[in-house]
């Protein structure tokens, strides 16, 4: 076993097509991990298990800007590449619009008279475009064929159904990364306070003075050396070397 789904007979029953290996598909999806693991494992999926799927990639656009964040083949990126360069494309459309975008053949669509030829023209035949919802930050699955009119109606609706779980572990992902990250800036933000704590008792101790007036040396030593309070703190902490301050 491979530990992901399988790409189903496409001569099956279309009921068993839209529901078989799918609770797998999102068991695989959930348990991924982090943004990244999350997306690569949607595009391998959609390959895996979409019949009319040659490669896969998510667009994810970030402070306004668009990008091919994973992918299964190069190709994918230098036909999303195309879109970016003539800014118009089924991907965009579906970023930007929310809603699915279909394109049965590149070559001939009338919708992306620039973008469609050109990608065509490196191999590219069919486009489907997913929007990833259910997260702040807008995506896109985009599942590419070699051959025209390559996703019929049953890969249509695997795609759609695909997406939709892929959008809800996106959002997940994100949010456990969020959530880590902000535990381990609280965990930096709690040592940073030790360490700083510990250097103003050292001075306290050995000059006599306040905390704040403690507080003060490390800070106009931070200032005159441009160095960061907390290691100003720690190299205190380490060499007992009262710190620079750059006083006369």
């Amino acid at each position: 076993m491979t530990g992901r789904p399988t790409k189903l007979d496409p001569s099956a029953d279309p009921a068993v097509l839209l529901t078989a290996d799918f609770s797998e598909t999102a068991r695989h999806l959930f348990s991924a991990g982090g943004v990244h693991a999350t997306l690569t494992q949607v595009v391998q999926a959609a390959v895996d298990t979409i019949e009319g799927c040659d490669c896969a990639g998510v667009f994810v656009m970030a402070d306004g800007v668009v990008t091919t964040s994973v992918h299964t083949d190069p190709i994918v990126v230098e036909v999303d590449a195309l879109q970016h360069r003539e800014r118009e494309g089924p991907c965009l459309d579906a970023v930007f619009q929310e809603a699915p975008v279909y394109c049965s053949d590149l070559a001939s669509d009338p919708r992306w008279p620039l973008f469609g030829p050109a990608a065509a023209a490196k191999g590219m035949r069919s486009l489907l475009a997913l929007p990833l919802l259910g997260d702040d930050t807008p995506g896109a699955l985009n599942l590419y064929a070699r051959y025209p009119e390559a996703f019929g109606v049953v890969d249509r609706a695997r795609g759609l159904l695909l997406a939709a779980v892929a959008g809800l572990a996106f959002s997940t992902a994100r949010s456990h990364e969020d959530e880590a990250r902000r535990e381990m800036n609280l965990h930096v933000a709690l040592a940073t306070r030790e360490v700083i704590g510990q250097a103003q008792g050292i001075l306290m101790e050995r000059e006599r003075i306040t905390a704040d007036q403690a507080f003060d040396v490390l800070r106009r030593a931070s200032q005159h050396l441009n160095v960061k309070l907390r290691e100003v703190a720690q190299i205190l902490i380490e060499t007992g070397e009262r710190p620079d301050t750059g006083a006369s």
